[in-house]
Parts: C-alpha cells; sequence; structure tokens
C-alpha cells in the first residue's frame, strides 16, 4: 500500500477545515510577497510628494496582519481536533497490537505528522512562494538578476537530491531506533540503554551534519546570488533607477535567498515525512485500525470501523 495513503485519509476528512486554513495562508503569503512591491512604489511616490503608494502598503500590511492572525487562531483549533483523532483512531482496538514499545513510538510520529500538516507544510509552501514569486517580480523589474536567480536553481536542485536521499535513510535509521526505546528502558540494562542513546546521538550527529553541509553549500549559492546581483542592479542608478525600485529588488533578491535556506531544513522534514507514513500505515494494516476518527462540532469522539 502506498505511504501517503494514510495522509491522503486526514486530509480528506479534514478537507474543509484544512482548505480554508490553507487559503488563508496563501492569502498571508501573498500579502507578505506584495509588500516590497508596494514599499518600493511608496518610496518613489513620496519622493515625489504623492501618498498613494504610502496609502497602498498601509492596507496591504493591514490585510496581512488581520488574516495571519485569523488563520494561526484558527489552525491551532483545525490541527489540535486532527491530531486528537488521528492518535485516538491509532490506538483504538489494541486486541491485536504490536509490542508496547512500538505502538508508543508510532503514537509519538502521530504528532510528527500532524506538525508537518500545521507547520512545515506552510514552511515549505512560504520558501516555494518566496522562490517563484520573487522571480516573477524581478523579471519585471531586472531580467538580469532575475536570470541570475534562476540560473542558481540548476545547482541548488543537485545538492537538494543528492543529501534528500542521505536524509531518508537516516531518518529511517533513527526511528527504527526510537521503537526500542521504550522495552530498552523496561529491560532497565544499562549497557543496552547506553548503547540506545549512543545510537541516538550518533544518528542524530550525522543528520546535523549532513544538513549543515546543505546548508553551507546552498548559502554559499545565495553568496553568489546577491554580490552578482548587488553589482548588476547597481549599475543601474546612475541610469536613472529609483530609490524605492531598486530598494523593492534588493527586498526580493532576499526573499528569494531566504527561500533556498529554507531547503536543507524542508528536506530533512520532507524525508521525515515519507518515513512516517510509512510506519503508521503498516501498523493501521497491521491492526485494522481506523486511521482517523472524525470529530464532531462538540469535539465529541465517534469511532468508526
Amino acid at each position: 500500500m502506498n505511504a501517503l495513503t494514510l495522509l491522503s485519509s486526514i486530509i480528506q476528512s479534514y478537507a474543509r477545515r484544512l482548505g480554508l486554513t490553507y487559503f488563508l495562508f496563501i492569502l498571508e503569503v501573498s500579502g507578505s510577497l506584495l509588500r516590497p512591491l508596494f514599499l518600493g512604489i511608496a518610496v518613489n511616490d513620496l519622493i515625489h510628494d504623492s501618498y498613494r503608494g504610502l496609502v497602498l502598503l498601509a492596507i496591504t500590511h493591514l490585510l496581512w496582519l488581520i488574516i495571519g492572525s485569523v488563520r494561526q487562531m484558527y489552525d491551532t483549533r483545525t490541527y489540535a481536533d486532527l491530531y486528537t483523532s488521528l492518535v485516538t483512531g491509532f490506538l483504538f482496538r489494541k486486541r491485536k497490537q504490536q509490542d508496547v514499545s512500538r505502538l508508543c513510538a508510532r503514537a509519538s510520529l502521530s504528532r510528527e505528522l500532524v506538525d508537518f500538516l500545521e507547520a512545515d507544510i506552510p514552511y515549505i509552501a512560504e520558501a516555494f512562494f518566496n522562490i517563484l514569486g520573487s522571480a516573477i517580480l524581478l523579471f519585471y523589474y531586472d531580467v538580469r538578476v532575475a536570470l541570475i536567480c534562476i540560473a542558481v536553481l540548476v545547482p541548488v536542485g543537485f545538492i537538494s537530491r543528492y543529501y534528500g536521499r542521505k536524509m531518508l535513510a537516516l531518518s529511517a535509521e533513527k526511528n527504527d531506533e526510537l521503537e526500542k526505546q521504550v522495552s530498552v528502558i523496561a529491560l532497565a540494562k544499562k549497557e543496552r540503554i547506553q548503547d540506545h542513546f549512543s545510537a541516538l546521538r550518533r544518528l542524530q550527529i550525522r543528520i546535523s551534519d549532513k544538513e549543515a553541509i546543505s546548508f553551507g553549500l546552498i548559502e554559499l549559492l545565495v553568496l553568489v546570488v546577491i554580490t552578482l546581483s548587488l553589482l548588476v542592479s547597481s549599475g543601474k542608478i546612475t541610469g536613472g533607477l529609483e530609490a524605492g525600485t531598486l530598494l523593492a529588488i534588493y527586498n526580493y533578491v532576499l526573499k528569494f535567498v531566504s527561500g533556498l535556506d529554507s531547503i536543507p531544513y524542508a528536506l530533512q522534514r520532507v524525508a521525515l515525512l515519507g518515513d512516517i507514513t510509512t510506519r503508521l500505515q503498516e501498523t493501521n494494516d497491521d491492526q485494522t485500525a481506523p486511521s482517523v476518527i472524525p470529530m464532531d462540532n462538540e469535539g465529541d469522539r465517534r469511532l468508526t470501523a
């Protein structure tokens, strides 16, 4: 069975609520992406004694603030219900359960899965918006700067593919070891406990090292983008480029590279998601337990076979 079956069933069960929270998120990110544009317009207009751009900037920022606040409050309620439903369904009908150590570990993975939906998907999506949206808007301002940003995506893609595979393997090893934790502690043998936590320590260090190397390589590419973009755009100042326009270009370059900075973390979390969904799906298949127990409007659980 496909490892993403479990994730799909969760999304289907909460389709409307997740759809609304992601829609609000898209509006929020769009507002954030448009702020440098209106900031540049505001600066240029103020230089010419006009307040039109400043008003547009203030309206955009206010709408972004309201939408972001509403989304955060709605998110908390949606994902709290989702986690309660998921973990209850996961632990329901334990007559044919696996050993307690594995069940405890995989119940904890349920929290990781919900955290991915709540925090990591928006984080990764925001990085994607920053990269794509900034590149598009940079084409509007300066084609050469935009092409520099687009060109760097090629080596970033190769780095991401290589380290993504490494992260997936290491995440699987770490979760294999975590599944033994309860039984190891229950044995109360000092040597076995030391071996277990030493193994977790080594795996965490290896994961951190891979992430650091990936981050370092991408940061070198970020330095290239910033340097070349500044050299190219600054050369247009004497050609009549307005201060607000230059400010907008720099802001979009920074947004673009911030998206690149997010890639190492995104790789780690996506790798972890693949391993989590596989393990939870295996457990559900073994126990024939429901994946999700929907919550009604009052928050009561409705058990489904």
